[in-house]
């Protein structure tokens, strides 16, 4: 399968490592704005440079395009790719405006196109055991949920850009592990740069959201989900490192830390690995990407229920699935 990476800054490094080192996969072109960068990567890894997204198509005819621009920048050229027909694998967020979603949705649609959106966080060792014992019911009825993933700032400036551009991931984690999120509740710094968001699940759960650009990651515990239940808890920390289930009652837990052998479990990166197994199995047997690009206009309506909350002083009733109603 051919592959074109779109971007050639550090996530589009790690979509570069992942495709040019599979069997299955050819890494045909990197495109970047940049020409010394762009040319620079696709040597590293083997591939062709380009700095014309259409050179490139008209050269290359990838059998997948991965776009890994900067999060102002995904809009215009992910439409472009769209309308050549171009199967796509976008990175978060989708985009920052719900008609700009919209716009990419129904031009996918209407092409009948494979659209995926890398919410990596799901591919997580304790991500995906911390599921499976809610869905086996270790838990018990789900009674609250938290989450909390604060560091450095980007690059970027944009408004509320942790809100759409990082705490998206904890938008898409808890309606995965808990379900539908019907309202929000929000309250921001002057700065938008630090949100404490109240929830409420379709399922009568209800839950928090912490997210910082004024922390680091470099502290441990940068980022910690908690899934309470009547039974039982999982707490999952900073994202690969630690799975702990517990029961109530009980004093001694169950504790999922990677094994000395097992760098991989223990990597954040290597998540990318285990979406794009997912998203190749998919794409070369005809079905839906395993996280559709629909997820990121989610999360997106999500966040604009939280600006929305916050503008208003209110809560906000949000849709599942469709947006928010209040």
């Amino acid at each position: 399968m051919r592959v074109a990476v779109i971007g050639a800054g550090g996530w589009g490094e790690q979509h570069a490592r992942v495709f040019s080192g599979r069997a299955d996969t050819e890494l045909v072109a990197v495109v970047g704005r940049t020409p010394e960068k762009t040319a620079a990567r696709a040597a590293r890894y083997g591939a062709t440079a380009y700095t014309d997204l259409d050179r490139m198509l008209e050269a290359e005819h990838p059998d997948l395009a991965v776009v890994c621009l900067p999060n102002e920048l995904h809009f215009a050229t992910t439409l472009r790719l769209i309308e050549a027909g171009v199967p796509l694998l976008v990175e978060k967020p989708l985009v920052f405006d719900l008609g700009e979603a919209d716009v990419l949705l129904a031009a996918a649609a209407d092409r009948d196109l494979f659209f995926a959106l890398n919410f990596n966080h799901r591919y997580a060792e304790p991500v995906q055991r911390a599921r499976a014992a809610i869905e086996a019911g270790e838990l018990g009825q789900v009674v609250f949920a938290t989450w909390r993933f604060g560091g450095e700032g980007g690059a970027g400036g944009t408004a509320n850009a942790n809100l759409i551009e990082t705490q998206c991931h904890g938008f898409d984690l808890l309606e995965h592990l808990v379900g539908p999120i019907t309202s929000v509740v929000a309250q921001m710094t002057a700065t938008t740069d630090t949100v404490a968001l109240a929830l409420e699940f379709a399922n009568g759960a209800i839950g928090t959201m912490l997210g910082s650009y004024d922390s680091s990651y470099a502290y441990p515990d940068s980022q910690v989900v908690e899934i309470n239940g009547t039974v039982g808890r999982a707490v999952i920390r900073d994202t690969v490192r630690e799975l702990e289930l517990s029961s109530v009652g009980d004093p001694v837990a169950r504790v999922w830390r990677a094994g000395y052998f097992d760098d991989e479990g223990r990597s954040f990166v290597g998540t990318v690995d285990r979406h794009v197994d997912a998203v190749l199995a998919a794409l070369r047997d005809g079905e839906p990407p395993p996280v559709h690009a629909r997820a990121g206009k989610r999360a997106l309506q999500l966040a604009h229920a939280a600006i929305r909350s916050h503008e208003r002083g209110e809560r906000v009733l949000v849709g599942p699935g469709s947006g928010a109603i209040g």
